[in-house]
Protein backbone atom coordinates (compact mmCIF):
# COMPACT_ATOMS: atom_id res chain seq x y z
CA UNK A 1 0.00 0.00 0.00
CA UNK A 2 1.00 3.65 -0.30
CA UNK A 3 2.62 4.71 2.98
CA UNK A 4 1.64 7.79 4.96
CA UNK A 5 5.01 9.32 4.17
CA UNK A 6 4.39 8.84 0.44
CA UNK A 7 0.94 10.40 0.77
CA UNK A 8 2.41 13.39 2.57
CA UNK A 9 4.96 13.76 -0.23
CA UNK A 10 2.20 13.71 -2.86
CA UNK A 11 0.23 16.35 -0.95
CA UNK A 12 3.34 18.47 -0.58
CA UNK A 13 3.99 18.25 -4.35
CA UNK A 14 0.40 19.30 -5.06
CA UNK A 15 0.63 22.28 -2.68
CA UNK A 16 4.01 23.28 -4.08
CA UNK A 17 2.61 23.33 -7.64
CA UNK A 18 -0.32 25.54 -6.61
CA UNK A 19 1.93 27.95 -4.71
CA UNK A 20 4.24 28.28 -7.72
CA UNK A 21 1.81 29.28 -10.45
CA UNK A 22 -0.66 26.45 -11.16
CA UNK A 23 -4.35 27.22 -11.02
CA UNK A 24 -5.04 23.52 -10.46
CA UNK A 25 -3.13 20.25 -10.42
CA UNK A 26 -3.43 16.51 -9.99
CA UNK A 27 -0.80 14.11 -8.59
CA UNK A 28 -0.68 10.37 -9.17
CA UNK A 29 1.78 8.52 -6.96
CA UNK A 30 2.45 4.90 -7.91
CA UNK A 31 4.58 2.24 -6.29
CA UNK A 32 4.92 -1.40 -7.07
CA UNK A 33 6.95 -4.46 -7.75
CA UNK A 34 6.95 -7.05 -10.51
CA UNK A 35 8.83 -10.16 -11.57
CA UNK A 36 8.88 -12.42 -14.59
CA UNK A 37 10.54 -15.77 -15.30
CA UNK A 38 10.81 -17.11 -18.85
CA UNK A 39 11.68 -20.73 -19.56
CA UNK A 40 12.89 -22.12 -22.87
CA UNK A 41 13.30 -25.89 -23.18
CA UNK A 42 13.44 -26.34 -19.40
CA UNK A 43 16.14 -23.71 -18.94
CA UNK A 44 15.71 -20.26 -17.44
CA UNK A 45 16.00 -17.93 -20.40
CA UNK A 46 15.26 -14.63 -18.71
CA UNK A 47 14.56 -13.41 -15.20
CA UNK A 48 13.54 -9.88 -14.29
CA UNK A 49 12.55 -8.28 -11.01
CA UNK A 50 11.89 -4.63 -10.30
CA UNK A 51 10.51 -2.38 -7.61
CA UNK A 52 9.91 1.29 -8.22
CA UNK A 53 7.94 4.34 -7.23
CA UNK A 54 6.98 7.22 -9.49
CA UNK A 55 5.17 10.52 -9.31
CA UNK A 56 3.18 11.98 -12.17
CA UNK A 57 1.96 15.54 -11.85
CA UNK A 58 -0.57 17.13 -14.19
CA UNK A 59 -0.34 20.90 -14.28
CA UNK A 60 -3.02 23.36 -15.37
CA UNK A 61 -1.30 26.69 -15.91
CA UNK A 62 -2.92 29.79 -17.49
CA UNK A 63 -5.22 27.72 -19.71
CA UNK A 64 -2.42 25.34 -20.64
CA UNK A 65 -1.79 21.73 -19.61
CA UNK A 66 1.34 19.68 -19.04
CA UNK A 67 1.95 16.21 -17.64
CA UNK A 68 5.32 15.22 -16.18
CA UNK A 69 6.64 12.06 -14.52
CA UNK A 70 9.65 11.22 -12.40
CA UNK A 71 10.93 8.42 -10.20
CA UNK A 72 13.25 10.73 -8.29
CA UNK A 73 11.20 11.49 -5.19
CA UNK A 74 13.61 13.64 -3.18
CA UNK A 75 11.92 16.93 -2.21
CA UNK A 76 14.77 19.12 -3.44
CA UNK A 77 14.75 17.41 -6.81
CA UNK A 78 10.96 17.56 -6.95
CA UNK A 79 11.02 21.32 -6.37
CA UNK A 80 13.19 21.78 -9.43
CA UNK A 81 11.17 19.21 -11.37
CA UNK A 82 7.84 20.92 -10.65
CA UNK A 83 9.15 24.45 -11.31
CA UNK A 84 10.58 23.30 -14.64
CA UNK A 85 7.28 21.62 -15.46
CA UNK A 86 5.34 24.80 -14.77
CA UNK A 87 7.68 26.88 -16.91
CA UNK A 88 7.56 24.32 -19.73
CA UNK A 89 3.76 24.25 -19.63
CA UNK A 90 3.64 28.02 -20.15
CA UNK A 91 5.28 27.50 -23.55
CA UNK A 92 2.51 25.17 -24.72
CA UNK A 93 -0.50 26.21 -26.77
CA UNK A 94 -3.54 27.30 -24.83
CA UNK A 95 -6.21 24.62 -24.51
CA UNK A 96 -9.19 25.67 -22.40
CA UNK A 97 -10.72 22.21 -22.68
CA UNK A 98 -8.07 20.87 -20.31
CA UNK A 99 -9.62 21.04 -16.85
CA UNK A 100 -10.06 18.85 -13.82
CA UNK A 101 -13.40 17.06 -13.49
CA UNK A 102 -16.10 18.74 -11.43
CA UNK A 103 -15.46 17.81 -7.81
CA UNK A 104 -18.93 16.30 -7.35
CA UNK A 105 -18.03 13.60 -9.89
CA UNK A 106 -15.12 12.23 -7.87
CA UNK A 107 -15.21 8.95 -5.98
CA UNK A 108 -15.82 9.85 -2.33
CA UNK A 109 -14.83 6.57 -0.70
CA UNK A 110 -16.74 4.59 1.86
CA UNK A 111 -17.46 1.55 -0.32
CA UNK A 112 -16.49 -2.06 0.49
CA UNK A 113 -13.02 -3.22 -0.50
CA UNK A 114 -13.14 -4.64 -4.04
CA UNK A 115 -10.49 -7.17 -2.99
CA UNK A 116 -8.08 -6.64 -5.87
CA UNK A 117 -4.94 -7.38 -3.86
CA UNK A 118 -3.58 -10.78 -2.87
CA UNK A 119 -2.28 -10.51 0.73
CA UNK A 120 0.06 -13.42 0.02
CA UNK A 121 1.90 -11.58 -2.77
CA UNK A 122 5.00 -10.68 -0.75
CA UNK A 123 5.34 -14.17 0.72
CA UNK A 124 5.76 -15.95 -2.63
CA UNK A 125 9.33 -17.13 -3.17
CA UNK A 126 11.25 -16.75 -6.47
CA UNK A 127 12.15 -20.46 -6.50
CA UNK A 128 8.47 -21.39 -6.36
CA UNK A 129 7.69 -19.10 -9.27
CA UNK A 130 10.46 -20.65 -11.36
CA UNK A 131 9.24 -24.15 -10.50
CA UNK A 132 5.75 -23.24 -11.63
CA UNK A 133 6.98 -21.94 -14.99
CA UNK A 134 9.15 -25.07 -15.31
CA UNK A 135 6.16 -27.33 -14.70
CA UNK A 136 4.28 -25.60 -17.52
CA UNK A 137 7.21 -26.10 -19.89
CA UNK A 138 7.56 -29.72 -18.80
CA UNK A 139 3.99 -30.39 -19.95
CA UNK A 140 5.20 -29.75 -23.52
CA UNK A 141 8.69 -31.26 -23.42
CA UNK A 142 9.21 -34.56 -25.24
CA UNK A 143 5.49 -35.12 -25.65
CA UNK A 144 5.66 -35.05 -29.46
CA UNK A 145 8.79 -35.58 -31.62
CA UNK A 146 7.78 -32.67 -33.86
CA UNK A 147 7.89 -30.15 -31.01
CA UNK A 148 10.16 -27.14 -31.48
CA UNK A 149 11.32 -25.00 -28.56
CA UNK A 150 8.50 -25.03 -26.00
CA UNK A 151 8.40 -21.83 -23.95
CA UNK A 152 6.67 -20.85 -20.75
CA UNK A 153 6.58 -17.85 -18.47
CA UNK A 154 5.34 -16.75 -15.08
CA UNK A 155 4.82 -13.10 -14.17
CA UNK A 156 3.36 -11.20 -11.27
CA UNK A 157 2.82 -7.58 -10.34
CA UNK A 158 1.74 -5.45 -7.39
CA UNK A 159 0.75 -1.89 -8.18
CA UNK A 160 -0.42 0.75 -5.69
CA UNK A 161 -1.82 4.10 -6.83
CA UNK A 162 -2.73 7.23 -4.89
CA UNK A 163 -4.53 10.13 -6.62
CA UNK A 164 -5.11 13.63 -5.28
CA UNK A 165 -6.26 16.80 -7.01
CA UNK A 166 -6.44 20.42 -5.98
CA UNK A 167 -10.24 20.48 -6.15
CA UNK A 168 -10.82 17.76 -3.59
CA UNK A 169 -9.95 14.33 -4.99
CA UNK A 170 -8.30 11.74 -2.78
CA UNK A 171 -8.49 8.11 -3.91
CA UNK A 172 -6.35 5.02 -3.52
CA UNK A 173 -6.17 1.57 -5.05
CA UNK A 174 -4.00 -1.54 -4.81
CA UNK A 175 -3.99 -4.50 -7.18
CA UNK A 176 -2.05 -7.69 -7.76
CA UNK A 177 -1.93 -9.92 -10.83
CA UNK A 178 -0.43 -13.26 -11.78
CA UNK A 179 -0.12 -14.98 -15.14
CA UNK A 180 1.12 -18.23 -16.64
CA UNK A 181 1.73 -18.54 -20.38
CA UNK A 182 2.77 -21.44 -22.61
CA UNK A 183 3.69 -21.29 -26.29
CA UNK A 184 5.04 -23.90 -28.66
CA UNK A 185 5.63 -24.54 -32.35
CA UNK A 186 5.93 -27.87 -34.16
CA UNK A 187 7.29 -29.13 -37.47
CA UNK A 188 4.57 -29.47 -40.04
CA UNK A 189 4.60 -30.45 -43.69
CA UNK A 190 7.39 -28.81 -45.69
CA UNK A 191 8.22 -25.41 -44.24
CA UNK A 192 5.06 -25.19 -42.16
CA UNK A 193 5.69 -24.41 -38.49
CA UNK A 194 2.30 -24.11 -36.81
CA UNK A 195 2.36 -22.53 -33.37
CA UNK A 196 -0.08 -21.69 -30.63
CA UNK A 197 -0.34 -20.74 -26.97
CA UNK A 198 -2.50 -20.92 -23.88
CA UNK A 199 -2.54 -18.86 -20.71
CA UNK A 200 -4.32 -18.01 -17.51
CA UNK A 201 -4.23 -14.90 -15.34
CA UNK A 202 -5.74 -13.99 -12.02
CA UNK A 203 -5.72 -11.38 -9.29
CA UNK A 204 -4.86 -14.10 -6.77
CA UNK A 205 -2.17 -16.74 -6.83
CA UNK A 206 -4.44 -19.40 -5.32
CA UNK A 207 -7.01 -19.07 -8.12
CA UNK A 208 -4.46 -19.03 -10.95
CA UNK A 209 -4.86 -22.20 -13.02
CA UNK A 210 -1.49 -23.93 -12.69
CA UNK A 211 -1.92 -27.19 -14.60
CA UNK A 212 -2.59 -28.10 -18.23
CA UNK A 213 -1.48 -24.67 -19.53
CA UNK A 214 1.34 -26.30 -21.50
CA UNK A 215 -0.79 -29.31 -22.41
CA UNK A 216 -3.48 -27.11 -23.95
CA UNK A 217 -0.91 -25.04 -25.86
CA UNK A 218 0.55 -28.20 -27.39
CA UNK A 219 -2.87 -29.66 -28.19
CA UNK A 220 -3.93 -26.44 -29.93
CA UNK A 221 -0.72 -26.50 -31.97
CA UNK A 222 -0.98 -30.14 -33.05
CA UNK A 223 -4.54 -29.56 -34.24
CA UNK A 224 -3.19 -27.05 -36.76
CA UNK A 225 -1.26 -29.67 -38.72
CA UNK A 226 -2.42 -29.90 -42.31
CA UNK A 227 -3.91 -26.41 -42.46
CA UNK A 228 -5.10 -25.28 -45.88
CA UNK A 229 -7.46 -22.81 -47.46
CA UNK A 230 -11.12 -23.68 -47.87
CA UNK A 231 -13.50 -22.52 -50.56
CA UNK A 232 -14.66 -18.91 -50.46
CA UNK A 233 -18.25 -18.23 -49.54
CA UNK A 234 -20.67 -17.29 -46.80
CA UNK A 235 -20.37 -19.45 -43.69
CA UNK A 236 -21.74 -19.53 -40.20
CA UNK A 237 -18.85 -18.58 -37.91
CA UNK A 238 -18.08 -19.64 -34.36
CA UNK A 239 -15.38 -17.59 -32.61
CA UNK A 240 -13.87 -19.02 -29.43
CA UNK A 241 -13.77 -17.13 -26.14
CA UNK A 242 -10.03 -16.57 -26.45
CA UNK A 243 -10.56 -14.39 -29.54
CA UNK A 244 -14.09 -12.99 -29.25
CA UNK A 245 -12.89 -9.73 -27.72
CA UNK A 246 -11.14 -8.97 -31.04
CA UNK A 247 -14.56 -8.50 -32.63
CA UNK A 248 -16.01 -6.29 -29.91
CA UNK A 249 -12.98 -4.01 -29.67
CA UNK A 250 -13.93 -1.93 -32.75
CA UNK A 251 -17.36 -1.26 -31.22
CA UNK A 252 -15.77 0.01 -28.03
CA UNK A 253 -13.15 2.13 -29.81
CA UNK A 254 -15.94 3.74 -31.81
CA UNK A 255 -17.62 5.08 -28.65
CA UNK A 256 -14.59 6.75 -27.08
CA UNK A 257 -14.82 10.51 -26.79
CA UNK A 258 -11.64 10.91 -28.83
CA UNK A 259 -13.19 9.03 -31.77
CA UNK A 260 -16.43 10.99 -31.51
CA UNK A 261 -14.70 14.37 -31.29
CA UNK A 262 -12.46 13.59 -34.26
CA UNK A 263 -15.45 12.26 -36.23
CA UNK A 264 -13.54 9.03 -36.69
CA UNK A 265 -16.30 6.68 -35.58
CA UNK A 266 -18.90 4.57 -37.36
CA UNK A 267 -21.11 5.13 -34.29
CA UNK A 268 -21.03 8.93 -34.53
CA UNK A 269 -24.43 10.48 -33.71
CA UNK A 270 -25.87 7.04 -32.91
CA UNK A 271 -26.58 7.50 -29.20
CA UNK A 272 -29.97 6.04 -28.20
CA UNK A 273 -30.35 4.52 -31.66
CA UNK A 274 -30.64 0.83 -32.46
CA UNK A 275 -27.41 -0.18 -34.18
CA UNK A 276 -26.98 -3.88 -33.28
CA UNK A 277 -29.20 -6.93 -33.07
CA UNK A 278 -31.99 -7.26 -30.51
CA UNK A 279 -30.07 -10.03 -28.76
CA UNK A 280 -27.09 -7.84 -27.84
CA UNK A 281 -26.94 -6.29 -24.39
CA UNK A 282 -23.54 -5.22 -23.08
CA UNK A 283 -23.18 -3.91 -19.52
CA UNK A 284 -20.28 -2.09 -17.88
CA UNK A 285 -20.40 -3.49 -14.35
CA UNK A 286 -17.37 -2.20 -12.43
CA UNK A 287 -18.06 -2.98 -8.75
CA UNK A 288 -17.53 -6.75 -8.63
CA UNK A 289 -15.48 -8.22 -5.82
CA UNK A 290 -12.33 -10.19 -6.69
CA UNK A 291 -12.81 -9.54 -10.42
CA UNK A 292 -10.21 -8.35 -12.92
CA UNK A 293 -11.05 -4.80 -14.01
CA UNK A 294 -13.13 -3.86 -10.96
CA UNK A 295 -12.70 -0.26 -9.81
CA UNK A 296 -14.52 2.52 -8.02
CA UNK A 297 -12.93 5.32 -10.04
CA UNK A 298 -11.28 5.87 -13.42
CA UNK A 299 -7.92 7.45 -14.19
CA UNK A 300 -9.27 10.92 -13.44
CA UNK A 301 -10.72 9.86 -10.09
CA UNK A 302 -14.28 10.03 -11.45
CA UNK A 303 -16.64 7.58 -9.77
CA UNK A 304 -17.63 4.58 -11.88
CA UNK A 305 -21.09 3.06 -11.95
CA UNK A 306 -22.96 0.18 -13.51
CA UNK A 307 -24.34 1.26 -16.87
CA UNK A 308 -25.60 -0.23 -20.13
CA UNK A 309 -23.37 0.21 -23.16
CA UNK A 310 -25.70 -1.51 -25.65
CA UNK A 311 -29.20 -2.50 -24.57
CA UNK A 312 -31.11 -4.81 -26.91
CA UNK A 313 -28.99 -3.39 -29.72
CA UNK A 314 -29.49 0.27 -28.74
CA UNK A 315 -26.33 2.34 -28.08
CA UNK A 316 -26.72 3.79 -24.58
CA UNK A 317 -23.44 5.52 -23.75
CA UNK A 318 -20.20 7.02 -25.00
CA UNK A 319 -16.98 6.90 -22.97
CA UNK A 320 -16.24 10.60 -22.60
CA UNK A 321 -13.62 11.94 -20.20
CA UNK A 322 -13.48 15.53 -18.98
CA UNK A 323 -11.30 16.79 -21.83
CA UNK A 324 -13.45 15.45 -24.64
CA UNK A 325 -16.64 16.42 -22.81
CA UNK A 326 -15.36 20.01 -22.85
CA UNK A 327 -14.36 19.74 -26.51
CA UNK A 328 -17.73 18.31 -27.49
CA UNK A 329 -19.80 20.41 -25.08
CA UNK A 330 -21.27 17.11 -23.96
CA UNK A 331 -21.97 15.41 -20.65
CA UNK A 332 -18.94 13.45 -19.39
CA UNK A 333 -19.21 9.80 -18.38
CA UNK A 334 -15.99 7.88 -17.56
CA UNK A 335 -12.82 7.66 -19.59
CA UNK A 336 -12.89 3.92 -20.41
CA UNK A 337 -14.65 0.61 -19.69
CA UNK A 338 -14.13 -1.35 -16.48
CA UNK A 339 -15.76 -4.80 -16.65
CA UNK A 340 -17.74 -5.43 -19.84
CA UNK A 341 -20.30 -8.23 -19.68
CA UNK A 342 -22.11 -9.46 -22.77
CA UNK A 343 -25.48 -11.06 -22.11
CA UNK A 344 -24.83 -14.78 -22.13
CA UNK A 345 -26.55 -17.61 -23.91
CA UNK A 346 -26.92 -21.22 -22.82
CA UNK A 347 -24.24 -23.06 -24.83
CA UNK A 348 -20.49 -23.44 -24.54
CA UNK A 349 -18.13 -23.44 -27.52
CA UNK A 350 -18.52 -27.15 -28.25
CA UNK A 351 -22.31 -26.87 -28.16
CA UNK A 352 -22.29 -23.88 -30.51
CA UNK A 353 -20.12 -25.86 -32.93
CA UNK A 354 -22.48 -28.83 -32.67
CA UNK A 355 -25.39 -26.59 -33.73
CA UNK A 356 -23.69 -25.65 -37.03
CA UNK A 357 -24.21 -27.82 -40.13
CA UNK A 358 -21.67 -25.96 -42.29
CA UNK A 359 -19.37 -23.26 -41.03
CA UNK A 360 -15.96 -22.20 -39.79
CA UNK A 361 -14.66 -22.28 -36.23
CA UNK A 362 -12.22 -19.40 -35.73
CA UNK A 363 -9.53 -20.17 -33.16
CA UNK A 364 -7.20 -17.29 -34.06
CA UNK A 365 -6.86 -14.03 -35.95
CA UNK A 366 -3.77 -13.29 -38.05
CA UNK A 367 -3.51 -9.58 -38.73
CA UNK A 368 -6.04 -7.41 -40.47
CA UNK A 369 -7.82 -4.24 -39.45
CA UNK A 370 -11.12 -2.48 -38.95
CA UNK A 371 -11.77 0.98 -40.41
CA UNK A 372 -12.75 3.16 -37.46
CA UNK A 373 -14.75 5.59 -39.62
CA UNK A 374 -16.84 3.09 -41.58
CA UNK A 375 -16.68 -0.13 -39.56
CA UNK A 376 -15.47 -2.08 -42.60
CA UNK A 377 -13.07 -4.85 -41.61
CA UNK A 378 -10.79 -7.52 -43.01
CA UNK A 379 -9.12 -10.07 -40.71
CA UNK A 380 -6.94 -13.05 -41.42
CA UNK A 381 -8.17 -16.13 -39.61
CA UNK A 382 -7.24 -19.69 -38.78
CA UNK A 383 -9.36 -22.47 -37.40
CA UNK A 384 -11.37 -25.42 -38.67
CA UNK A 385 -14.17 -26.24 -41.03
CA UNK A 386 -17.37 -27.29 -39.29
CA UNK A 387 -19.28 -30.03 -41.06
CA UNK A 388 -22.45 -31.49 -39.53
CA UNK A 389 -21.52 -30.17 -36.10
CA UNK A 390 -17.97 -31.55 -36.12
CA UNK A 391 -14.56 -29.92 -36.59
CA UNK A 392 -12.89 -31.33 -39.67
CA UNK A 393 -10.23 -29.73 -41.89
CA UNK A 394 -7.85 -27.21 -40.22
CA UNK A 395 -7.84 -23.97 -42.23
CA UNK A 396 -5.64 -20.89 -42.48
CA UNK A 397 -4.69 -18.17 -44.98
CA UNK A 398 -8.34 -17.15 -45.17
CA UNK A 399 -9.89 -13.74 -44.55
CA UNK A 400 -13.21 -12.61 -43.20
CA UNK A 401 -14.53 -9.31 -44.54
CA UNK A 402 -17.57 -7.19 -43.89
CA UNK A 403 -18.86 -4.35 -41.75
CA UNK A 404 -18.97 -4.36 -37.95
CA UNK A 405 -22.58 -3.25 -37.75
CA UNK A 406 -23.70 -5.90 -40.22
CA UNK A 407 -21.64 -8.56 -38.44
CA UNK A 408 -23.15 -7.84 -35.04
CA UNK A 409 -26.64 -7.64 -36.50
CA UNK A 410 -25.96 -11.20 -37.66
CA UNK A 411 -25.06 -12.50 -34.21
CA UNK A 412 -27.09 -15.68 -33.94
CA UNK A 413 -26.11 -16.67 -30.43
CA UNK A 414 -23.70 -15.86 -27.63
CA UNK A 415 -22.14 -18.62 -25.59
CA UNK A 416 -22.09 -19.04 -21.82
CA UNK A 417 -18.31 -19.26 -21.39
CA UNK A 418 -16.49 -15.92 -20.97
CA UNK A 419 -12.91 -16.19 -19.71
CA UNK A 420 -12.51 -15.02 -16.12
CA UNK A 421 -8.93 -14.00 -16.89
CA UNK A 422 -10.16 -10.94 -18.83
CA UNK A 423 -12.00 -7.81 -17.72
CA UNK A 424 -14.07 -8.10 -20.92
CA UNK A 425 -16.41 -11.02 -20.29
CA UNK A 426 -17.11 -11.91 -23.91
CA UNK A 427 -18.04 -15.57 -24.50
CA UNK A 428 -17.71 -17.64 -27.64
CA UNK A 429 -19.93 -16.26 -30.42
CA UNK A 430 -21.92 -17.65 -33.35
CA UNK A 431 -22.55 -15.41 -36.38
CA UNK A 432 -24.58 -16.05 -39.52
CA UNK A 433 -23.62 -15.22 -43.11
CA UNK A 434 -19.98 -14.18 -42.74
CA UNK A 435 -17.97 -13.67 -45.93
CA UNK A 436 -14.85 -15.86 -46.07
CA UNK A 437 -12.31 -15.64 -48.85
CA UNK A 438 -10.00 -18.56 -49.51
CA UNK A 439 -9.69 -20.70 -52.62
Amino acid sequence: MITQEQKKLAQWALDFAIKNGCQSARVVLASGTNSSFEIREMKVDRLTQASESSLRIQLFVDGRYGSFSTNRLDKKELERFIRNGIESTRFLAEDKARTLPASDRYYKGGQPDLQQRDPAFESLQPDDKVKLAMSVCEEMMNKDPRTISPNSSFSDELINRYLIASNGLEAETSRTSFSLVASVSIKGDGDARPESYWYDSSLFFDTLIKTDIGTKALERTIKKLGQKKAASGKYRMVVDNLNSTRLISPLIRAIYGSSIQQKDSFLLNKLDQKVLGDNITLIDNPHQLKTIGARYFDGEGVATRKMPVFENGVLKTYYIDTYYANKLDAAPTVESPSILQLQLGTKNTDELIASVDKGVFVSGFNGGNSNSSTGDFSYGIEGFLIEKGKLTQPVNEMNITGNMLSLWNNLAEAGNDPRESSSWKIPSLLFNDVDFSGL
